[in-house]
C-alpha cells in the first residue's frame, strides 16, 4: 500500500468512502449489457469483500454506468429493482451499500455523470459531504480510473476482474492507477492490510 495510504505507526488509513464500479467489479460484466436479474452474477469473492468493508466502517459508493437504461434495452424500473435485491443480499451477507449511483444516458448524450466524467463522485461528494481526497476509486475500465483521477480521489485501484485489460487504454491517456489487483477482495485486502481483509 502506498505510503500516503498508512498512519504514522504504518497501519492502513481509513478512506472516507469506497467507490465500487459495478460489472466487472461486484458481478460479471456481458458484452450485452447485464439486463435482468437472471443475468446477474456475483463474482468470487465480492460480497465477502463489502461486508469487510462495512466491517470496519468504510461506507461503500457504487457509481455505474448503465446505458442500457438509454439503449432502451432496460427500463428504469427493472434496474431499480436489480439494484434493489443487490442491497438485499449484500445486507444477508453482512455489508452495506450506502448508495447506488447511476447514470443512464448514452455515451453521445454529452453528460457530466457518465464516466469518466465525474459527476456521479461529486454527487456522492454533495449528498455526503465527502473529501475526495480521503476517498479511493475501485473498477475495472479505463473510464472509472479516469473518472477518480478526474475527481481527485486519493486513490485509484484498478481489477482485472472484467472482460478488457484496461491497461493500454490507461498508458494511451497517460493514467496510471495506484494499484493493480486481480479482483474486489485483492483491492479490499490493499485497503485494509491483511489482517481485515476478507476471508
Amino acid at each position: 500500500m502506498s505510503s500516503s495510504w498508512r498512519n504514522k505507526d504504518g497501519s492502513p488509513r481509513r478512506p472516507q468512502a469506497v467507490f465500487l464500479d459495478r460489472d466487472g467489479v461486484i458481478n460479471r460484466d456481458s458484452p450485452d449489457y447485464v439486463t435482468a436479474w437472471s443475468q446477474f452474477r456475483f463474482l468470487p469473492g465480492s460480497l465477502a469483500a463489502i461486508t469487510a468493508l462495512t466491517a470496519a466502517d468504510i461506507p461503500v459508493i457504487v457509481v455505474t454506468n448503465q446505458s442500457a437504461v438509454a439503449r432502451g434495452l432496460i427500463r428504469p424500473e427493472t434496474l431499480t429493482d436489480m439494484h434493489r435485491r443487490l442491497n438485499r443480499i449484500v445486507r444477508h451477507n453482512g455489508g452495506r451499500i450506502q448508495a447506488i449511483l447511476h447514470c443512464p444516458h448514452h455515451p453521445d448524450d454529452g453528460c457530466g455523470c457518465r464516466k469518466p466524467q465525474p459527476g456521479m463522485l461529486i454527487e456522492a461528494q454533495t449528498r455526503y459531504g465527502l473529501d475526495l481526497k480521503q476517498t479511493i476509486m475501485i473498477g475495472d475500465r479505463a473510464s472509472d480510473i479516469a473518472c477518480g483521477h478526474g475527481a481527485g480521489c486519493g486513490g485509484t485501484i484498478l481489477v482485472r476482474s472484467g472482460p478488457q485489460d484496461a491497461r493500454p487504454e490507461l498508458a494511451r491517456l497517460g493514467i496510471r492507477p495506484d494499484w493493480i489487483v486481480a479482483d474486489l477482495a485483492a483491492a479490499v485486502q490493499t485497503i485494509l492490510g491483511p489482517q481485515g481483509a476478507p476471508p
